[in-house]
């Protein structure tokens, strides 16, 4: 399994490179167009630009993104279904310390990892998930994110796609100091063969500030779906249950509902992107994610088996193409036979209570127990001195609330 990861992130490192060295590129060519000898100061601010990102991503990167998420922070006396999930998942995946359990209250069904390492992780599902999926189901999603969490994919595609920010930011820099004068005031100004200079280099900053962020793109795209794929096999055999995230996977596709916080620099970190639908060859090309139903398929074709090399045998069949796993890890790899699925038989109904219960103590409701056993949900805006029974019009007074 280490002979995968490092050789998946040595692919992954290469391509930073390329984006490092397309990141510099506008940097020089802009220094150089805008004074001669400036490409060096030109790197170093496109370096300076980057480096404050990064080290901002780094520390805060966690945060930020559940916070913009609207996520919230759950305690175990909270939903004990979610977590039992989430540890049992921690035991499989390896992982030296349980991540932080969020909730997001959103009825899209979705889930995320983040954190720079597994000492400082966590996940983040939406009530929606929580509400359409079993137990089978839930794991699948949860091992699916702590395979990211053990893999070191968020760190690095919360890195990634601070680079990418950077290539458009400067990219944005350079148009705007031509639009405004800058690159061409100074270019209609030299004369000779400085001037022709100058002109070869104005042209072919703008020409880098339109194509850089575009390849820088792509690249980031091809990280991120490939990490997928990895991602579901790691998930499938953390569970040994690869239908439980076929199956989520299906439910959360079959979804109509749109993420309300989602964003274009955030949907990459979700397990199926929460922006836009599959579609037309264009946007399967742009997507942040591999197409679900050849994710699903995949899974599916895994058959009897729950390992890497089931897994590799079933994406080869389903896409025709080489494969997500290194060879030198296939070798290493040993079959895994599927486990059957929870028999015990779970109540749809019980779980929404669930959920929706614990979106109301965190959104600050108070409680009052009616005797005709209804349970009243008072609103942290109510002023009124008594509430009524909705049930048997009994009245109350606030004084009988109480939080949960």
């Amino acid at each position: 399994m280490w002979e995968q990861i490092s050789a998946n992130q040595r692919r992954s490192v290469l391509l930073v490179v390329i984006m490092a060295a397309l990141l510099f590129a506008i940097g020089y060519v802009t220094g150089e167009a805008l004074a001669p000898g400036g490409g060096l100061f030109g790197i170093l601010v496109a370096f300076g630009i980057w480096i404050i990102l990064s080290l901002v991503s780094y520390f805060s990167g966690g945060a930020i993104m559940l916070g913009v998420s609207g996520a919230r922070k759950l305690r175990k006396s909270d939903l004990p279904r979610l977590f039992n999930v989430v540890e049992e998942m921690q035991i499989a995946s390896g992982l030296p310390r349980m991540p932080d359990v969020y909730v997001i209250d959103d009825l899209a069904p979705n889930a995320f990892a983040t954190g720079r390492d597994p000492e400082h992780a966590a996940v983040a599902v939406t009530s929606g998930l929580l509400n359409i999926c079993n137990r089978d189901e839930l794991q699948g999603v949860i091992a699916h994110e702590m395979s990211h969490v053990r893999n070191r994919d968020v760190l690095f595609m919360i890195m990634v796609g601070v680079m990418l920010g950077t290539i458009v930011l400067v990219a944005d820099l350079v148009s705007r100091a031509y639009l405004f004068g800058g690159i061409g005031r100074r270019t209609r100004r030299s004369s000779g063969d400085n001037g022709q200079l100058q002109v070869v280099l104005m042209v072919l900053a703008l020409l880098l500030a339109v194509l850089a962020p575009i390849i820088a793109q792509l690249i980031y795209l091809a990280v991120s779906r490939r990490r997928e794929y990895l991602a579901d096999a790691c998930g499938a055999q953390f569970t040994r249950y690869p239908e439980g995230l076929a199956s989520a996977l299906e439910k959360i596709s079959a979804s109509t509902a749109t993420l309300r916080h989602a964003s274009r620099a955030t949907a990459p970190m979700y397990i199926i992107n929460p922006l836009k639908a599959e579609g037309s060859t264009a946007s399967n090309l742009t997507a942040t994610h591999p197409p679900i139903q050849q994710r699903i398929r995949i899974l599916r074709s895994m058959a009897s088996g729950a390992g890497y090399l089931d897994y590799e045998k079933a994406y080869r069949q389903v896409t025709g193409k080489s494969g997500v796993i290194p060879q030198r890890a296939m070798g290493a790899a040993e079959p895994l036979r599927a486990r059957a699925a929870v028999e015990a038989p779970e109540d749809q109904t019980q779980r929404v209570r669930e959920t929706t219960d614990v979106l109301w103590r965190l959104n600050n409701y108070s409680f009052i127990n009616c005797p005709c056993g209804l349970t009243i949900k008072v609103p942290p805006a109510y002023s009124l001195p008594t509430i009524e029974c909705p049930r048997c019009q009994r009245k109350h007074t606030l004084a009988e609330a109480h939080p949960e």
